[in-house]
């Protein structure tokens, strides 16, 4: 009985990194900030959070377009970052 239990237990957890894997869309990911769900005191600092998100997004498209490889990819999209 022991055994069975340990034997559905790596089942479940096999299966549910299986799904997250296969998804298409990160375990974990920041919500893009909707500037205009925040209070009228936090709006602009939640405008220039949503204008880096947006500018974050670009430069990992930017890399996936140029098949930078993973080793390289951070040095990429921080100089991609910086760029005006």
């Amino acid at each position: 009985m022991r055994h069975r239990v340990t034997l559905l237990f790596v089942a479940a957890v096999l299966t549910a990194l299986a799904a997250a894997s296969f998804s298409g869309t990160p375990a974990r990911a920041d919500k893009i900030v909707d500037p205009k769900s925040v209070a009228p005191e936090f709006r602009e600092a939640a405008e220039k959070r949503h204008a880096e998100q947006l500018k974050l997004i670009e430069c990992n498209n930017a890399a996936k377009v140029a098949k930078i490889p993973r080793r390289d990819l951070a040095q990429y999209v921080a100089e991609c970052f910086d760029k005006p």
